[in-house]
């Protein structure tokens, strides 16, 4: 149910990136801030599939693109530690890997439907980007890069079989069944890593239907592979570390945009040493107060799931770091409590400055998870992504 920012000023980017290139440089850009905000809030482009109800989602079909919806995206993080003795083990990383496709128009609305045949391989109306970040935990630095492309020519795209998605060189491909491989470079930050499935996907929401607010077909279809055991290399400068750890994978595509009393979104991704995940999705209002159609799972050791609405999720911020880059002011941490499953959590950045500045804005991050279930002591590692705080 995230992302959503990242997403819906792509479309602002492509669509007036000369304007924008004009407008700067006569000292405009206030205006396309306010362009951007005022898009974040419109209508949706009217011709495109709705998610409106639970659908069957199907393996390995639904691993792959969903060109009649207008927005998805296949995400990937991971909390890593080094496995090679020699360079000292216990050394911390997080990545995230996230390829994201946005088509610019319905094909029954779309200019290169009405272009003469035959067709070119370079039409296309998808357009597919991916942010890639590296947190060097115990080094204190992060690293991030994205990538643009056409999803046309080979460049850019996803396959159900066998499991592909890529954006040039960056790629998530089955390697064999059951394990997907992950590898970007950006510079001299490159990962190379291999991911296992161990439990079943995991359908949030409705049987998998996302709702976002009250409007029909404001909402996504969101499915994730949690629990992920990883293994593989992670490459910084002349380094490359040995590591080992355990990874998400989410998957969300729909026709939807952000009520116009949502601001934006807090989401964790918790994994836990005993096995259990968490995922928790708090929507929020201008007003500060928790969306109603805020959402979140609880999955076990097995794989059972536990639905959670806004009531069952208490989310209260313990402390807050302000950005040297953009000034902008986010949460940096949080206690977290689900009565309804006996569990209480706190949450703590790895290392406070993991904000993303590239063509969006947001904080997305390696947390520490400390608390307790049922009484019982437990910790973990996982991810927050933070939206919205620079509006």
């Amino acid at each position: 149910m995230k992302r959503y920012l990242v997403f819906l000023v792509v479309i602002l980017i492509i669509a007036v990136g000369w304007w924008r290139q004009q407008q700067r440089a006569m000292g405009a850009a206030t205006a396309v801030s306010a362009s951007v905000t005022s898009y974040l809030s419109g209508e949706v482009n009217a011709g495109f599939a709705r998610a409106t109800e639970p659908e069957d989602i199907r393996f390995p079909r639904d691993l792959a693109a969903h060109d009649a919806y207008q927005t998805e995206w296949w995400y990937y993080t991971g909390n890593l530690q080094t496995v090679d003795g020699r360079q000292g083990d216990g050394r911390e990383f997080g990545y995230q890997f996230t390829i994201f496709r946005r088509a610019l128009a319905a094909d029954n609305q779309s200019p290169i439907s009405n272009l003469p045949s035959p067709p070119s391989n370079w039409r296309t109306n998808q357009v597919y980007f991916a942010h890639f970040t590296v947190s060097d935990i115990t080094g204190g630095q992060f690293y991030q890069q994205e990538k643009f492309s056409r999803g046309s020519a080979g460049l850019a795209g996803a396959q159900a079989e066998p499991y592909r998605v890529w954006i040039e060189d960056w790629s998530a491909m089955e390697i064999e069944p059951g394990v997907v491989q992950l590898a970007a470079r950006s510079g001299a930050v490159a990962i190379e890593l291999q991911l296992r499935q161990t439990l079943p996907p995991i359908l949030h929401g409705d049987a998998g239907l996302s709702q976002k607010g009250p409007e029909p077909g404001n909402a996504s279809y969101y499915y994730s592979f949690v629990q992920q055991p990883t293994t593989g290399t992670v490459q910084i400068g002349e380094q490359t570390f040995t590591v080992s750890g355990v990874s998400w994978k989410d998957h969300e595509y729909g026709t939807s945009a952000l009520t116009r009393d949502a601001v934006g979104w807090d989401w964790f991704a918790a994994q836990l040493d005993n096995g259990a995940a968490l995922m928790v999705g708090q929507i929020r209002e201008a007003d500060g107060r928790a969306s109603p159609y805020s959402i979140g799972t609880w999955i076990t050791a097995d794989g059972e799931t536990t639905t959670l609405t806004t009531a069952d999720m208490e989310l209260t911020v313990t402390d807050t770091w302000r950005s040297p880059a953009t000034g902008i002011t986010y949460p940096a941490g949080w206690e977290l409590k689900i009565p309804r499953v006996g569990l209480e959590l706190t949450a703590v950045p790895l290392m406070p400055n993991q904000e993303l500045s590239l063509n969006t804005t947001y904080w997305e991050g390696a947390v520490a998870y400390t608390g307790a279930l049922t009484g019982e002591a437990i910790s973990g590692r996982g991810y927050v992504e933070l939206t919205g705080y620079d509006r």
